[in-house]
């Protein structure tokens, strides 16, 4: 799939990303009071053809009230039969890294665009995405996350609404509707190349000194 196919269309979402923006307004309440309500109501979604095929519904995993949100961009094999983000090699990875900058999964919520694996671990169509962003959205609203780090090309991409390359991505600081916005590799390319260890370590430390001077605050 091309960088450019992507892209979602944001006029069909842009209500739902309106309750985002900060500016200084009052911020709607959410519509579902927690994430474990919120996933009771979404888990048997059949919105679109990756319904009938997954194992499990994969909602995210963590603190409900984490400070600190990671976002993918669909379950794997291993997340589709475990009902869980990141527990195939690439979440070993993720616990690695989070490690480093001491953090658990515990401190922090895990979540992916897809609820559900797309055949063949293909790429997340941009149809799918579109389908799919208002259960992020709302699981952003609920967590009320400091900062939002985007795991990989995709869940960066979509989220930012660019074809921007990664690499122009990292390393800088974004906004995401008020919210502090971080990108960097997803694991599983760390797996495929692993000259991109070094890149991730230095992105962590960035973020770690940010979830720091945000906590001082």
């Amino acid at each position: 799939m091309g960088t450019a196919d992507i892209v979602i269309d944001p006029v069909r979402i842009a209500a739902i990303r309106r309750e985002l923006t900060a500016n200084g307004k009052k911020k709607k309440a959410p519509r579902f009071r927690s994430l474990a309500q919120h996933e009771s109501t979404i888990c048997d979604c059949l919105k679109c053809p990756l319904g009938s095929t997954r194992t499990n519904f994969v909602y995210g995993v963590g603190n409900p009230g984490a400070n600190l949100l990671f976002i993918g961009e669909a379950p794997g094999r291993e997340e589709d039969l475990q009902g869980y983000p990141f527990v195939g090699r690439a979440g070993q990875l993720l616990d690695k890294i989070l490690a480093a900058i001491q953090f658990s999964r515990e401190d922090v919520y895990i979540a992916n665009i897809l609820k559900c694996r797309p055949p063949g671990n293909r790429d997340p169509q941009p149809d799918e995405m579109q389908m799919c962003m208002p259960y992020l959205l709302e699981q952003v609203r609920i967590i009320r996350p400091k900062i939002i780090c985007a795991l990989g090309r995709i869940s960066a991409q979509a989220l930012m609404q660019t074809t921007t390359p990664l690499g122009k991505l990292r390393r800088k600081w974004h906004n995401y509707h008020g919210i502090p916005f971080f990108v960097t590799y997803h694991p599983a390319a760390l797996l495929r190349f692993p000259a991109y260890k070094r890149d991730v370590w230095e992105d962590m430390q960035m973020l770690r000194a940010k979830y720091d001077e945000l906590a001082r605050e």
